[in-house]
């Protein structure tokens, strides 16, 4: 068998057995697909070798003068294929294993700060339309509890409990967890679904919360829209996007005492090293500060 035949079964083994969503599976294919443009289409499997793997890197950084955040991308799919290979008993060893990261350029995440996010930021509209009550919504999802954009396209109504302050979000691989909601939301869901009923949309327990009229979820871009409009509309001149507003979320809650282990599993972090990011983002935050402020600094 090729190796674009194995590639092409770990792809459906992501899709299947690992239940990976189908956006990360086409991150995984066009990174392989990269790999086999490289190497030739119709390589064998034994081209997949540790040699080959070095001369991609090389002519992703040379050539293609690719950043090093991308090359990390389309090496990290190359070592979960090797993974994959090992265990499924096709290869002894991994050949991507000991091919090693490049260095990624330390680059603090965005935020906005605590004051840009005050409620009194965002006073109620008078006659709002449903997409302004759309990103209300957006905002309480992932400031108040730190959702991804890509967990709120998702989110069905069964698994908001408004009573209990309450969301159990299905993330990345398919990992649930539970994650508190704030009252703005509970409130906003009230409104948003009146406002749904009256447009003709009767909401269903197991319905998508942001529902399109053509009876599918609003795709990742609309929802992306909402969030910039939403948040240049208050004049947030920095970066727009859902992701900021989930830097946020964690930052402002390491700045006020939260537990780093409790806000990694709000953020669905796999590893605390991800959420660690914070931790530098709070000590730049508190040096900018000191310069500022202290006579001596």
């Amino acid at each position: 068998m090729s190796l674009s035949e194995r590639i092409q079964q770990f792809l459906v083994y992501l899709q299947t057995l690992r239940r990976y969503s189908p956006r990360t599976v086409d991150t995984y294919r066009k990174s392989l697909d990269k790999f086999l443009d490289c190497i030739g289409i119709e390589a064998p499997l034994n081209a997949f070798s540790e040699m080959s793997i070095k001369s991609f890197v090389w002519d992703m950084k040379m050539k293609q003068q690719l950043a090093p955040t991308s090359i990390c991308e389309h090496l990290a799919a190359l070592k979960s294929f090797g993974r994959y290979l090992v265990r499924s008993k096709i290869l002894a060893t991994n050949p991507a294993a000991n091919v090693p990261m490049p260095k990624r350029p330390k680059r603090l995440v965005s935020v906005l700060g605590q004051k840009d996010l005050a409620p009194e930021k965002f006073p109620e509209l008078e006659n709002p339309t449903l997409p302004q009550v759309r990103a209300r919504v957006l905002l309480e999802l992932i400031y108040g509890s730190g959702l991804r954009i890509s967990e709120c396209q998702s989110l069905t109504w069964d698994r908001l409990r408004e009573k209990e302050h309450l969301v159990r979000v299905i993330g990345k691989g398919s990992k649930e967890r539970i994650v508190p909601i704030t009252e703005a939301l509970v409130e906003r869901l009230a409104n948003f679904k009146a406002m749904l009923v009256a447009a003709g949309h009767l909401p269903t327990p197991t319905g998508y919360v942001f529902l399109s009229e053509d009876g599918e979820p609003y795709s990742i871009r609309t929802l992306r829209n909402d969030i910039h409009d939403l948040l240049r509309s208050v004049g947030w001149e920095g970066k727009a996007s859902p992701h900021v507003l989930r830097h946020s979320f964690a930052t402002h809650l390491l700045e006020n005492g939260a537990e780093i282990m409790s806000v990694k599993e709000m953020l669905g972090h796999a590893n605390i090293s991800t959420t660690q990011i914070y931790t530098h983002v709070n000590a730049e935050r508190l040096r900018e500060a000191f310069k500022k402020t202290h006579p001596r600094a």
